[in-house]
């Protein structure tokens, strides 16, 4: 078979794409419609020309070798667009998946390259088409060599021969670089000589045949105007000739050899259009491989065993296990049945089967067994309840789909099912019913129900832990968060213990205090009212007591707080209703809300931890928010006092971390003053209010200081100089001078925050220290609001992110620390950047030496973290 070679000008049919198609997004948020566009491209090529060599050639960079005869070349055009440059890694994901070669040349164009290959091929006698949209490249047409023309768009193709060419242009290709040199090329910003077209330029060649012979015959030119043109701008006439001149002897690097096409594997392709969104082009593709469709027979045709007893000989080493619960709120719900699927097959045992069995709580305390699991904390909290201590959890789905798709807000095994491609997977939410009706099914719907989930998660384990592998995130998930799954189950299990009569005492107080201050507010408005109504407050503020009305809404005035704060220095009244509000919620959500929420039997707090929930990485609290007790009025923090040590003679341990987010801000953007502050161990505030205010360290005010605080935390949250100014109460001008001066003060930190912008552009993701990933789809965004949205959480993510890793992986290094040192100290709660242990008091003088060293070593920063430490006899004293 004859050789045939196709050669693509990867720059000029992207740029077409781009501008033929309207903005595309996948999943991801990353913009994807010139990749689609050139894709739907290529598969029509692969199709029609059936190529055995291939290359996609593109431009190296704006500099090339014509620039230095004129320094003016292709310097009229438009910045590319943001939202096309972050598609060009892009494209060369795809063509590596079809196993397409591409290839660049430093100071040379694409167009020197197809030109150097479309010679080579030329001498060897072989076919050659090249793809562009690049007038420029007619000038290699020949008996050999097509060049196919985008016209409209880029479904629209004109293949120009050596015949086609002189009938369309009524020139031949040899006089094509004469044309683009006599009449210019605006697109690429050469002169020619002005007043000359295409209609002049062809006349006269076909009259003198090249460009050097319309000089020799300039006499002979008919028009005075055209003559003087062409003498006046004789030099810009040769000067375009030799811009125009694609260069067919480059340096390449690259032979015939090193290009041969052999086709593609269609599930490589198929992944990377799945990742891509480009559902539409699967089947043109072959949609699913053979490894996919075999998985595809499995997962519809459930074939399962309903068992008694687990035994040996149904293992394999390498189980997927999911304890199936009614309830989101496992330290209370009960399991309904356990699912188990292997190689061998899938199996399915009752709750009493579990426990009655012989086996299952051998297998499952093995270490050595591998189990598949979706959501290890749930699973072993479930288990423990059972006296049964799951090891051996070796990959987990929830914690795999949070890391891969962390903008998601739907984890379960369906929805993760559904989107890793399999489509075919159905599961009966509803089998449960809802609401008063919900209820556990027969045991066969049950177990089907099980397996399907247990047979989905087997067959998509491999396929997610090489997404994981793909993105580098395989070690964030195996030696971070899973890990941590399991500490953070223990912590939920284990519980804190409350003080109930303490609580008791609080609430009975915190009664007094609403019944006193009500009495209060009725003496300053004159009369007795409801002052939980909106709308009998309403009337007393704005009517009798004459306050300004500051918002109304369609049942009356406004009195929410944001208003009310508003008018706090126009009555006495105000502070009052203020307060009185904060202790309400005090009383209801806290004091009443922990005693519903204790176990009465061992006075303990279970709450959980969700691990995949915030964009952040951060853990968040649920039933109840541990995280969230105010501790800005006295009395909330007061409420810490009923959370004690679960035996007696221990004590609570309290370590947080100082100004983390701050250090590693300064790792991040390696600002040398940053480093230097807190390398010599400066209070960071007062060294920003010297820096900003330009003032010695013994002239900083309290107020400096506070102003350089909100500006130094403001930075780490991307703040404007809007939100400084609400923060601070001062004007936008004064916060924005703050601003300017905080950034030339710390000029790595704006260099970092610049970049990290660019970058996240470029890619669609920013990501932390430990390559925990954030997709920001809005930071190319049109919309202004947006735009600066994402703009902010680029800046911000990395750090809070970052330190979010730290504090976790702190929490694993010294779990492992506790339990190697053989101590009985344990982790109860994580809170932000604090760590609460409970422990004898015997082991005080060693958790003073162990905590703060695992703390602050378990990360290796340009600057040294630092933490502090507090102890007493419940969580209040320990702060």
């Amino acid at each position: 078979m004859a050789n045939k070679l196709v050669l693509i000008d990867g720059n000029s049919i992207i740029y077409r794409s781009f501008f033929a198609l309207p903005l595309l997004n996948n999943d991801k948020g990353v913009y994807t419609n010139a990749v689609y566009g050139f894709t739907t491209m290529l598969l029509r090529i692969l199709e029609e020309e059936k190529p055995t060599h291939m290359l996609v050639a593109f431009d190296a960079g704006k500099t090339t070798f014509r620039h230095a005869t004129y320094k003016e070349y292709k310097g009229g055009r438009q910045k590319t667009p943001p939202e096309l440059s972050e598609q060009f890694p892009l494209l060369k994901e795809v063509l590596d998946a079809f196993q397409i070669s591409h290839y660049e040349l430093p100071n040379y164009e694409a167009d020197d390259i197809i030109g150097t290959l479309s010679q080579e091929a030329k001498k060897e006698n072989w076919n050659v088409t090249v793809i562009s949209g690049d007038k420029d490249l007619l000038q290699l047409v020949s008996d050999n060599v097509t060049v196919n023309l985008t016209k409209k768009g880029i479904s629209d193709v004109e293949s120009y021969t050596p015949a086609f060419l002189k009938e369309k242009m009524e020139i031949t290709q040899e006089q094509i670089i004469d044309l683009k040199a006599l009449m210019g090329d605006s697109s690429d910003n050469i002169p020619g000589v002005p007043g000359v077209g295409q209609k002049t330029a062809t006349k006269l060649l076909n009259q003198f045949e090249t460009l050097e012979k319309v000089y020799d015959h300039v006499d002979e030119v008919s028009g005075k105007k055209l003559k003087e043109k062409l003498v006046n701008h004789k030099e810009d006439a040769f000067m375009s000739k030799e811009l125009v001149t694609i260069n067919c002897s480059s340096p390449i690097d690259i032979s015939l050899d090193n290009i041969d096409y052999e086709g593609y594997e269609a599930s490589k392709v198929s992944e990377i259009f799945k990742d891509l969104g480009f559902n539409s082009l699967l089947d043109k593709v072959g949609g699913l491989d053979d490894e996919e469709e075999k998985e595809k027979e499995v997962l519809k045709d459930i074939d399962y065993q309903i068992i008694d007893d687990l035994t040996p000989e149904m293992i394999t080493g390498e189980e997927a296990l999911v304890v199936e619960m009614l309830g989101d709120n496992y330290h209370q719900a009960d399991i309904e049945g356990i699912g188990i699927t292997n190689e061998q097959g899938s199996y399915f045992l009752s709750v009493e089967s579990m426990l009655t069995s012989s086996f299952f709580k051998e297998w499952a305390e093995n270490h050595q067994q591998e189990k598949y699991v979706f959501d290890a904390k749930q699973t072993l909290v479930a288990l423990l309840r059972q006296n049964i201590h799951i090891k051996g959890i070796k990959f987990d789905m929830l914690l795999t789909s949070y890391l891969l798709n962390p903008s998601e807000n739907n984890h379960e095994i369906p929805a993760i099912a559904h989107r890793m491609g399999k489509k075919d997977v159905f599961f009966d939410e509803e089998i449960y019913g809802k609401g008063a009706k919900r209820k556990v099914p027969e045991q066969a719907i049950l177990a089907e129900h099980i397996v399907r989930k247990t047979n989905a998660l087997f067959a998509l384990k491999e396929k997610m832990d090489e997404q994981l592998k793909d993105n580098q995130q395989y070690e964030l998930c195996k030696e971070l968060e899973m890990p941590l799954a399991l500490i953070l189950g223990e912590m939920e299990h284990r519980g804190v213990h409350v003080d109930i009569e303490k609580l008791e005492e609080m609430g009975t107080n915190l009664k007094q205090r609403l019944t006193d201050l009500e009495k209060e507010v009725y003496e300053l408005a004159g009369e007795n009212f409801n002052v939980n109504s909106p709308k009998q407050l309403g009337p007393i503020l704005f009517e009798k007591l004459k306050l300004p009305v500051i918002k109304k809404t369609k049942t009356g005035y406004s009195t929410a707080a944001d208003v009310l704060e508003q008018l706090e220095e126009e009555h006495e009244i105000i502070p009052k209703l203020l307060l009185y509000r904060q202790l309400g919620k005090l009383q209801s959500t806290y004091i009443e809300g922990l005693m519903k929420v204790t176990d009465k039997q061992t006075h303990k707090i279970h709450t959980r931890f969700n691990q995949a929930l915030t964009q952040t990485g951060r853990l968040s609290s649920i039933e109840p928010n541990l995280q969230n007790i105010p501790i800005r009025l006295e009395e909330g923090r007061k409420i810490r006092q009923a959370f004690v040590p679960a035996k007696e003679n221990w004590i609570m341990f309290a370590a947080d971390y100082s100004q983390i987010e701050l250090r590693v801000l300064a790792h991040i953007a390696k600002d040398d003053k940053l480093i230097d502050a807190f390398n010599n161990n400066l209070d960071i505030h007062t060294q920003t209010a010297m820096d900003v205010f330009h003032v010695k360290k013994e002239e900083v005010t309290s107020n400096m200081r506070r102003h350089a605080k909100a500006v130094n935390f403001g930075i780490v949250y991307g703040i404007s100089d809007y939100g400084l100014s609400q923060s601070l109460g001062i004007t936008r001008k004064e916060a924005k001078q703050f601003i300017e001066r905080y950034f030339e003060s710390y000029p790595g930190v704006k260099q970092y925050m610049d970049e990290i912008i660019s970058e996240a552009k470029q890619k669609g993701f920013v990501t932390t220290l430990m390559n925990r990933r954030r997709y920001l789809p809005e930071i190319t965004s049109r919309n202004f609001n947006l735009r600066s949205f994402a703009e902010r959480t680029a800046m911000n993510t990395p750090i809070q992110g970052s330190a979010a890793d730290i504090i976790k992986k702190a929490m694993i290094d010294l779990d492992g620390k506790l339990k190697e040192s053989d101590l009985e100290a344990r982790m109860l709660l994580q809170v932000h950047d604090e760590l609460i242990i409970e422990a004898p008091k015997e082991e005080l003088e060693q958790l003073k030496e162990i905590v703060p060293a695992i703390m602050e070593n378990t990360v290796d920063l340009v600057v040294p973290l630092k933490v502090d430490y507090a102890y007493g006899n419940s969580w209040f004293d320990a702060k």
